[in-house]
């Protein structure tokens, strides 16, 4: 790359995940926030079979506002991995290079993508392979929270062929949690696959759902609470925003996907949040050592409790979080001083400056 020339920035987004219309919608914002004095979009969309094909900017920045009017157009193919094992150049995409996955859940968000990326050399936004996974992974990220004395709600872990072998006893282990509680699979996002269970009657099917999704799934105490999020971005040391409140008003009692993304009253968004200086202290303090145990970079969105007690659990943290036009992490920086432009240069920034500490790694022992 010249001197004169833009960083060519390769936006990545669909996907196939139970998210692949908000992984759209995100992509929309970060390509209109791009700073086009200094960068170059490359539009790569991952349909649901799978394919990457090319897509147009202005049909992108033109689509809709609902997950159910937007799609991946059709495109040019992007053959994998040639475009990215041959020094990121191709004759379909030209050079790219840094990435910006927008690929909210499986295939994107939970590690995959970030290990073909790893292997092509090429640096990309957000947490590496390893902080991912564990984002990812409902179950090894709660282990991981509790074992680093970070408070979370009393959960217990279930593998589908256990299920299939002893559900009575299974069932009955989840019940000691009490009711209501939530069901949840173990690596999905946007409340996909989550059912709030009032009784045990309703148990076996919330377990069965969410199974669809995974093959491992979570049951958890239900927390009463206000739901606080805040927003992390990298550097040395990472930053922390101020605190939003989702405050939700959907019939399904909690932020579920439709509450969401579907319905436009589902919920609202205080920002910000009403909260005690002290209080936002401990949840920024809280959100930052979350950031740092489960090998985060980049960027995250903590989600956390705020109980009657004043006293804070840590829900999950989500190391992809969505752009989306009432997502809540730009929102967050944008309130916190930082408007969505420049929060755009300084996550492609931090992937570049990883990228070349990563490239200085000595791979041999050789002299």
């Amino acid at each position: 790359m010249g001197s004169g020339e833009k960083i060519r920035v390769g936006i990545v987004f669909g996907g196939q995940s139970a998210e692949h219309e908000v992984s759209i919608l995100s992509a929309r914002n970060v390509l209109a926030a791009l700073d086009p004095a200094r960068f170059e979009a490359v539009l790569i969309g991952i349909d649901k079979t799978g394919r990457w094909l090319t897509q147009d900017a202005q049909k992108l920045l033109a689509g809709g506002e609902s997950p159910r009017l937007v799609r991946i157009e059709s495109g040019r193919p992007v053959q994998l991995p040639s475009p990215l094992s041959e020094g990121a150049s191709s004759p379909v995409t030209g050079r790219i290079d840094v990435i910006f996955p927008v690929l909210h859940g499986t295939f994107g968000e939970d590690g995959t993508i970030q290990g073909l990326f790893e292997i092509a050399g090429i640096p990309y936004v957000g947490a590496g392979v390893l902080g991912s996974a564990i984002g990812m992974d409902k179950d090894v990220m709660k282990r991981l929270l509790r074992d680093a004395g970070i408070p979370v709600a009393d959960f217990r872990t279930v593998r589908r062929d256990r299920f299939d072998a002893e559900p009575r006893r299974v069932l009955d282990e989840i019940a000691v949690l009490g009711f209501p509680l939530f069901t949840k699979p173990a690596n999905a996002g946007s409340s996909v696959g989550i059912r709030k269970v009032a009784g045990a009657a309703e148990l076996a099917d919330a377990v069965r759902y969410a199974f669809e999704f995974d093959s491992k799934m979570l049951a958890e105490s239900a927390v009463s609470g206000r739901e606080i999020e805040l927003a992390v971005l990298g550097g040395t040391p990472p930053t922390v925003s101020v605190a939003g409140e989702i405050i939700v008003e959907h019939s399904d009692g909690f932020y579920s996907y439709e509450a969401k993304y579907l319905d436009e009253h589902g919920a609202r968004l205080e920002l910000p949040a009403r909260i005690s200086a002290d209080e936002l202290a401990r949840a920024q303090a809280l959100a930052l050592r979350a950031f740092e145990v489960l090998e985060c970079e980049g960027m995250a969105r903590a989600d956390m409790f705020l109980k009657k007690d004043g006293s804070l659990l840590l829900n999950e943290i989500n190391t992809i979080p969505g752009f989306t036009a009432i997502s809540m992490y730009p929102k967050l920086w944008a309130l916190s001083g930082i408007p969505p432009r420049e929060l755009v240069t300084r996550l492609i920034e931090l992937a570049l400056r990883r990228g070349k500490q990563r490239a200085a790694i000595r791979r041999s022992i050789a002299p």
